[in-house]
């Protein structure tokens, strides 16, 4: 089967193409979504499916009205993974789903899928997960060692419009407490200079480091003692929790309900209920590097499951179940 992404090339690239492209399918990364070229590439490439995640530069209203109005005069299935729910469903998920009225949608959130459904759509649940290609342990490379790592963007924008966001807990939990109590952290990701009013003091320059290509983040998953992994649900787990694991990496998260279900506190990672379990753990694994070394491994084998390999095995059952595609492919 030909797979379409309908990406220009960031870090939708990885991950789930890599695991269709493990089950046999053939695919294709479309390139920026421009009327010319996505007609030329379904012209001469006759995709079976064409697939659409998240929320980038190709998400404009005008562009997903253009996939649709293409999808349906080639007459070609369209799937649309939504990686942006719960907090984003209304004001971002809702409106492009009725725009592009996609044959089947997925969501990163379980209990997003019946909203999806009540409103007529075709829909289940599909996480994020790791892909062996891109989430790998490397050798340490020596400017990204540190005692302690972090590699997110900040979104102060976020925090400021949506005050009850789980992603302002988990600061509070993993970050304030360490920056108080004077550890160094390196900061991997865009507007980490905007966070004194949710980091309560300004980071130090030589904190704050530049972003880091999506391919390249296992270089400090993997040279990094401890690696913070900010939540942003208390039922889900982030789609880093899975790369910095899968990568090897040391993780340092929060002890939510989501992270528990796939990593066990003291065995495959470490998780924090409170900024004084942080300090704690921190101290601890810091001055126990053999501990760490073990938890690091175990974690990597807790997920194994949880690949995108096993993702595209899933989503492509259901949309056999759903008759979108056909059984043999």
């Amino acid at each position: 089967m030909r797979i379409l992404f309908l990406e220009r090339g960031g870090i939708w690239r990885y991950g789930l193409p890599d695991g269709l492209r493990d089950l046999g399918h053939e695919v294709r990364i479309s390139g920026p979504v421009i009327r010319s070229s996505i007609i030329s590439q379904i012209q001469d490439w006759k995709p079976d499916l064409l697939l659409y995640v998240g929320w980038g530069y190709d998400h404009t209203p005008a562009k997903q009205l253009l996939i649709r109005t293409l999808a349906t005069e080639y007459g070609i299935p369209l799937i649309y993974w939504s990686t942006e729910d719960p907090n984003f469903t209304e004001v971002f998920t809702i409106p492009l789903i009725e725009r592009m009225k996609p044959d089947y949608v997925f969501t990163i959130s379980a209990k997003t899928v019946q909203t999806f459904r009540i409103m007529g759509y075709a829909s289940d649940y599909m996480d994020f997960a790791f892909h062996p290609n891109v989430h790998h342990r490397v050798s340490p490379v020596q400017k990204y060692k540190a005692d302690i790592a972090v590699v997110a963007n900040a979104y102060p924008d976020v925090l400021k419009r949506y005050p009850r966001h789980y992603r302002r807990k988990a600061i509070d939990i993993l970050i304030k407490p360490l920056l108080k109590a004077g550890y160094r952290i390196h900061f991997y990701g865009r507007n980490w200079h905007l966070m004194k009013p949710y980091l309560g003091r300004s980071l130090p320059a030589r904190s704050i480091k530049k972003p880091i290509a999506y391919k390249n983040a296992n270089q400090v998953y993997s040279s990094a003692k401890i690696m913070l992994g900010l939540q942003n649900y208390r039922d889900m787990a982030t789609q880093r929790t899975y790369e910095i694991v899968g990568s090897g990496g040391f993780l340092l998260t929060c002890s939510t309900s989501g992270v528990r279900k796939l990593l066990k506190s003291g065995r495959d990672a470490a998780l924090s209920s409170s900024p004084q379990e942080t300090l704690r753990l921190v101290r601890h694994y810091l001055a126990n590097p053999k501990e760490r070394e073990q938890a690091r491994k175990n974690g990597r084998l807790a997920i194994e499951r949880h690949s995108y390999t096993e993702r595209a095995r899933s989503m492509l059952e259901a949309l056999k179940k759903h008759g979108i595609i056909k059984e043999q492919a």
